[in-house]
């Protein structure tokens, strides 16, 4: 991944507010949502998320700087030097000076004995890397593809379901044993994207859904945003603000459901009356001149006794 400054287009100097407004211009230009099917806007959506991720956290940020994690905000292995300038002061052959402690020295010169070499034999180092998945995937599972620093390419899966912070674990896939050692792992942390109408709690979706003056007083069927697609609702007549309605097995796909019928959570939708934003001369006049038969005050559970 490129450099998060680089990618944000702010300078090292940059201030958090900066970096937060230089976030926010670019993520509305390239948010999935707005521009679906789009594979360039969704990757370089994903791009400026990670970048901000790094930048905006202070500890993060300074990680970076000091050079102590990538780009992707994964670790950074430590790196092994060598140089054939001899036999180092010691006795250690060969003459190799590196970041490398002396247990790790001793283990590969143990081999040395007796006139015969010994092949050392070690796991190769794992791999981290942080994952940033769309809400829908992490909600009903999909496939993303990363690039590691390496330069290697993977398919993930995404589990159905998938919690924030879930780690995945791709066997075999990290750096290579040393000495026909076994490879090293690939550790996967996921990263839910929010999404601008879906809220998250547990396996249950929470929607807020505006309605019309008209449809709460005298009752409608209307079309309700799923992660599966938009469903008919009816809403009851005098439907007020705050009105909480579920659709059943509409929410998150449970984590490790098997079977032809796959558990889910379910959808809230909460309705949310609204006016014109423009006014209305003919619902002003009429308002103006309704005695209700039963009157009613609207704060009445405000009241301090």
């Amino acid at each position: 991944m490129r450099d998060p400054y680089e990618v944000l287009g702010v300078p090292k100097t940059a201030s958090a507010a900066e970096i937060k407004a230089a976030f926010r211009k670019q993520a509305k230009q390239c948010h999935p949502d707005t521009h679906p099917g789009d594979k360039k806007k969704a990757e370089r959506f994903r791009e400026i998320s990670t970048a901000h991720e790094v930048l905006s956290d202070r500890a993060k940020r300074a990680q970076f700087d000091r050079g102590e994690i990538n780009a992707d905000g994964s670790p950074r292995a430590p790196q092994r030097a060598y140089s054939h300038a001899g036999q180092r002061a010691g006795g250690a052959p060969f003459g190799f000076e590196a970041d490398v402690n002396d247990d790790f020295l001793s283990e590969f010169f143990s081999g040395l004995r007796g006139g015969r070499r010994q092949t050392v034999r070690a796991r190769g180092e794992d791999v981290r890397y942080r994952l940033n998945t769309s809400f829908i995937d992490a909600a009903k599972g999909g496939k993303e593809r990363i690039t590691l620093s390496n330069g290697k390419t993977l398919d993930v899966n995404i589990p159905a379901g998938v919690q924030e912070g879930k780690q995945i674990r791709l066997r075999g896939q990290g750096e290579p044993g040393v000495g026909g050692g076994p490879p090293g792992d690939v550790l996967i942390e996921i990263a839910i994207l929010p999404h601008p109408m879906f809220v998250r709690e547990g396996n249950d979706i929470h929607l807020i859904l505006p309605i019309s003056l008209q449809e709460a007083v005298l009752g409608a069927k209307i079309a309700v945003p799923t992660i599966d697609g938009p469903v008919t609702m009816n809403v009851a007549k005098g439907a007020n603000s705050g009105t909480k309605l579920r659709l059943a097995g509409k929410g998150c796909v449970k984590p490790g459901a098997k079977g032809s019928t796959v558990a889910r959570g379910d959808q809230i939708v909460t309705l949310q009356v609204r006016l014109p934003e423009k006014p209305d001369d003919a619902l002003s006049a009429f308002v103006k001149d309704w005695v209700p038969k039963h009157p009613y005050d609207p704060r009445a559970k405000l009241k301090i006794n």
